[in-house]
């Protein structure tokens, strides 16, 4: 299995070399050259497995410079009893609607499910080749926490992580700060997530200085974060299905475009999926571009704060990967893409709009404050269950979008812990928080607060990398 980038100007690499790298060379993202088959032998062959043997199985159609039973020992490891109690239950909410689980891990969010894979086959990698690697990421709140629960005290790897300051809830921060593990940097900066994302990009795209100081990724522009996003759609579709050919939808709260990209790669690998429902808050850049053809991103003046702050994002670092599907998988065309919207901040794809639904089955809706309100409140009425708002944001569009005969899989984002202010607005009570953290407002935090500036940034990873 070798990987290309989306701008064509790297040689195809193997999965272990794009791992440790993050951004291809040219700036694009990396991508499989040929796509690697779901056959209905395959799953219904893999409907007895536990979800450590799936990811295994699932992992390997993506890695074959590592052997299977190492990949066997890395996901037996990433997603053992004592780091996921429960593994992604489904939590039927309606007929035809349930809710996949995903926030059972150590942050009580879906991130849990990537990272901790990539925490272990990190620590592998670089152990084989007797190399250190500085991982620098940006979160909107739950990427942070999640890679740094899944690194902290790992051998060979430090974290630089910036997080936009005052723009998560305060048990994101907490979760982040509070972390006390030499290899954990926390900067927070002043300025929103996409720009701390433009801080990523401007260092990781200079080759000399991401050369010297071995700078890795572990956000979702790392493969191997969609790769281990990928098992779980296999593992939905096991559980809602009792046929080979038995169709589900999943709907996805959209932010970055990683997590609604993996069900997409699945998708297009041949696992039986209707529809790909994404739901966007009122940063709604991506539900405006499945609607109307034009991705237009918005500054950072114009991207609101809102009560589903992980989606607080208005340039989808992930959407490269589906325009290089969308446009014939041709990269010279991505490239002049992305150079228009460089130049002109938007560029027009509706002549292709036909096919967001017809051949990729995407479909998009985006929801407001007041919406993720009442949805919260109408599924703790109906259900008794507790949601978080961008869980909620999905649930919305995904009500507007059930087809009798089709299950429809929501993803779950957070445990509704993480926002207890917008949940004790909705339904009057706080959440419960998992035993493990009901102390973590009272942890001593530790952050650096820098201006919004790459430059500032750079020198602090010079002072700090391994």
């Amino acid at each position: 299995m070798k990987y290309q980038s989306t701008r064509g100007g790297m040689a195809p690499l193997p999965f272990c070399d794009i791992l440790l790298e993050g951004l291809a060379p040219d700036g694009g993202l990396t991508l499989p050259v040929a796509l690697p088959a779901l056959t209905p032998e395959m799953l219904e062959s893999w409907r007895t497995l536990d979800y450590a043997e799936l990811a295994a199985r699932v992992l390997a159609l993506f890695i074959d410079d590592i052997a299977p039973d190492t990949l066997q020992r890395l996901t037996r490891a990433a997603y053992a009893p004592d780091v996921f109690p429960r593994i992604a239950p489904v939590k039927p909410l309606a007929p035809g609607l349930s809710l996949l689980g995903l926030s059972e891990g150590p942050t009580l969010a879906f991130k849990d499910m990537a990272m901790q894979f990539l925490g272990q086959v990190f620590e592998t990698v670089l152990a084989q080749r007797g190399q250190t690697l500085n991982i620098l990421g940006a979160t909107s709140g739950d990427t942070g926490s999640a890679a740094e629960y899944a690194l902290r005290g790992k051998q060979g790897i430090a974290v630089f992580m910036l997080s936009p300051q005052g723009r998560m809830s305060a048990f994101q921060r907490a979760q982040m700060y509070s972390l006390q593990d030499a290899n954990i940097h926390n900067i927070a900066i002043r300025g929103v997530f996409d720009e701390c994302q433009d801080i990523v990009k401007a260092l990781s795209g200079d080759l000399t200085f991401k050369s010297t100081y071995r700078l890795g990724a572990v956000n979702s522009i790392n493969w191997a974060r969609i790769a281990a996003q990928v098992v779980y759609y296999v593992w939905g579709w096991l559980r809602a299905t009792k046929n080979a050919g038995d169709l589900v939808s999943f709907a996805v709260p959209s932010g970055n475009f990683g997590n609604i990209l993996a069900g997409h790669i699945a998708r297009q690998m041949g696992l039986p999926v209707r529809r790909l429902v994404l739901a966007t808050n009122e940063n709604n850049v991506l539900e405006e571009f499945f609607r109307t053809g034009v991705y237009r991103p918005r500054p950072a003046s114009q991207t609101f704060a809102t009560s589903s702050p992980s989606m607080d994002i208005s340039r989808a670092s992930n959407f490269e990967r589906f325009l290089f599907d969308l446009v014939g998988r041709d990269p010279v065309r991505v490239k002049a893409l992305m150079q228009e919207l460089q130049q002109k901040g938007s560029f027009d794809l509706s002549a292709l709009k036909p096919q967001f639904e017809d051949r990729y089955g995407f479909v998009a809706g985006s929801s407001t404050h007041a919406d993720r309100l009442h949805t919260i409140r109408s599924v703790h009425q109906e259900t008794g269950v507790l949601i978080d708002p961008h869980t909620a944001d999905a649930v919305k569009v995904a009500r507007e979008h059930l087809e009798s005969g089709v299950p429809m899989l929501v993803l779950e984002t957070a445990l509704p812990a993480k926002f207890a202010d917008t949940i004790v607005q909705a339904v009057g009570v706080d959440p419960e928080v998992p035993a493990p953290l009901r102390d973590l407002a009272q942890r001593p935090q530790r952050v650096t607060l820098m201006d919004c500036d790459a430059r500032l940034v750079a020198d602090y990873l010079r002072q700090h990398a391994l």
